[in-house]
């Protein structure tokens, strides 16, 4: 039967049918289970033989650990029993530990005996345990909404990206001829001696570089040459020119349509940019100050199209009006129609990049600590924070000093509001010690969705809440001394409206490191990017 199944009688399933049978013993009768196995190999055709599990209809769940061990559980409650190899059992069984720790090769194993010490000691070196399974094995999970991946064409669950896991890099499969359609084709064009330029025009642009001055086009698309530019075609090391005629590439795109049609695609609110292209590119730049956000998951789709690119600045940059945001292009001089379709298909009707408006908040500011509230030592946050606010064109309403104590935290916080501050900015008291109860004073005040700790340093102590449409955030005591911390990286998100999740401040921990220079460059740091 084993071998029926599963090809041959590994020493794996052979061993993984006493585990299943062995965990189905000690199962309540007459209950409707799921099965978990902790590897990959063997294990689980042991489970789809002998019960109703497979992995086709997803009662059979893999939970990849690598250690050999199988769970059966309740698919309603997930109370269950999970069987496993205990190695020190198995310590009296020399071939079967051996096996099971890889200590020698396949072909040194000595297969008669470790068949022999399975079938004489399987049931021995086994441990069952009661376990409960998380929650989320319970739930039956839908693959939501289908849709079709723009690059490949295949039907897939939209909740995977904005292109299909294949598209993505995660295909197990190797192209072994070019696409029909390559992004490195090209129309039937033109190509003449350089000699012979008088009187066509130019079909792109043409990049004149002089080492360090200068690099630009030395002629534009549609530009009629002269004789007189012979001699600067061949100084640029242009032999042979592609020039401009009458003819009608179907199905085919010029450089400069692409890069214009792409631009009009991923410019959003607060986003402008210049025409005609130059040398095929476009560059998107702001059109008012504010908070640059990018799609950055469709930028990388976008990016995975052949013959096409996007590069931007990091998102979440404060911007002014006239920087420059981001530049696109098609790499070749032309693009295939399908390939064009392709990269507009993945941008779809929502624009890559926005520049949002940084409102102009009236900010309180709450000081906690005893020390302070009781004049053992001077306040120096108040004027810190009023020195990183007023850039952004916020007013300080309202600034308060209360001891260590959740009700004065509280009526401080409410004092606050009173006063019509929009974003509350509470500073200190959020250690491990326990005199540290701003937390709780904040709670008390009517704080919801309060998520407490970042990876940013300095910072990690830091707190985001709400009180109704009020922002509030808990600036952590290290930014007393520390010139630069996560404030300073999450200040022009609220003020943008922003909803901060336990998901972007994780994201932030890449980058989020400050290496203390004694010379700050912020925000032109490698800090928070």
């Amino acid at each position: 039967m084993i071998r029926d199944f599963h090809g041959y009688p590994a020493p794996g399933m052979v061993i993984g049918v006493k585990m299943v049978s062995l965990a189905m013993e000690h199962l309540p009768k007459d209950i409707l289970f799921d099965a978990i196995s902790e590897t990959s190999s063997c294990l689980p055709d042991a489970v789809q033989l002998l019960t109703l599990c497979t992995i086709g209809n997803s009662w059979l769940k893999i939970v990849d650990l690598t250690r050999y061990a199988v769970t059966l559980y309740d698919k309603y409650n997930g109370n269950g029993v999970r069987v496993f190899i205990d190695p020190e059992k198995l310590k009296a069984w020399p071939e079967f530990y051996t096996w099971l720790y890889k200590l020698r090769p396949k072909k040194e194993q000595d297969s008669d005996r470790l068949f022999d010490e399975i079938r004489t000691g399987g049931d021995q070196v086994l441990t069952v345990e009661t376990v409960r399974v998380r929650p989320r094995y319970l739930v039956r999970h839908s693959k939501g909404e289908i849709g079709t991946c723009p690059l490949c064409g295949d039907a897939y669950p939209v909740a995977h990206g904005v292109i299909c896991r294949g598209c993505q890099g995660q295909s197990p499969y190797q192209s072994s001829s070019p696409a029909p359609e390559s992004a490195a084709e090209m129309p039937p064009v033109r190509a003449i001696p350089a000699e012979a330029v008088a009187g066509n025009r130019a079909l792109h642009d043409m990049t004149r570089i002089i080492p360090g001055q200068e690099k630009g086009p030395a002629f534009t698309h549609g530009q009629e040459f002269t004789a007189g530019d012979v001699c600067r075609l061949q100084q640029m090391g242009r032999q042979r020119v592609y020039v401009a005629d009458d003819s009608v590439h179907e199905g085919w795109v010029h450089e400069n349509d692409v890069a214009l049609a792409f631009a009009k695609n991923m410019a959003g609110e607060g986003v402008t940019f210049q025409t005609p292209p130059r040398e095929g590119k476009i560059t998107l730049e702001a059109a008012r100050d504010g908070l640059l956000t990018v799609d950055v998951n469709r930028l990388a789709a976008f990016n995975m199209v052949e013959g096409v690119m996007c590069a931007s600045r990091k998102g979440f940059e404060v911007v002014r009006r006239g920087e420059q945001l981001a530049a696109t292009r098609a790499i070749p001089l032309f693009l295939s129609e399908p390939v064009f379709q392709t990269a507009k298909s993945v941008l779809a009707d929502t624009p890559l990049f926005s520049v949002l408006p940084l409102r102009k908040a009236k900010v309180g500011v709450l000081v906690t600590g005893t020390e302070v509230f009781r004049g053992l030592i001077k306040d120096s946050f108040i004027p810190i924070i009023r020195s990183k606010v007023s850039p952004y064109g916020c007013e300080i309403v309202e600034t308060g000093i209360v001891p260590d104590d959740r009700q004065a935290i509280r009526t401080g916080v409410e004092q606050m509001l009173r006063a019509g501050a929009e974003l509350v900015i509470t500073t200190a008291g959020l250690s491990v010690d326990p005199d540290d109860v701003t937390r709780q004073g904040l709670a008390d005040a009517g704080c919801t969705e309060m998520i407490y700790g970042a990876p940013v340093l300095p910072g990690a102590m830091t707190l985001l809440a709400k009180i109704g449409d009020v922002r509030v955030m808990g600036v952590p005591a290290c930014g007393l001394y520390h010139n630069i911390t996560s404030f300073d990286l999450l200040l022009p998100r609220l003020l943008a409206g922003l909803e901060i999740t336990r998901q972007d401040l994780a994201a932030l921990g890449h980058g989020a490191f400050c290496r203390e220079c004694k010379t700050c460059t912020f925000p032109k740091c490698a800090f928070g990017k």
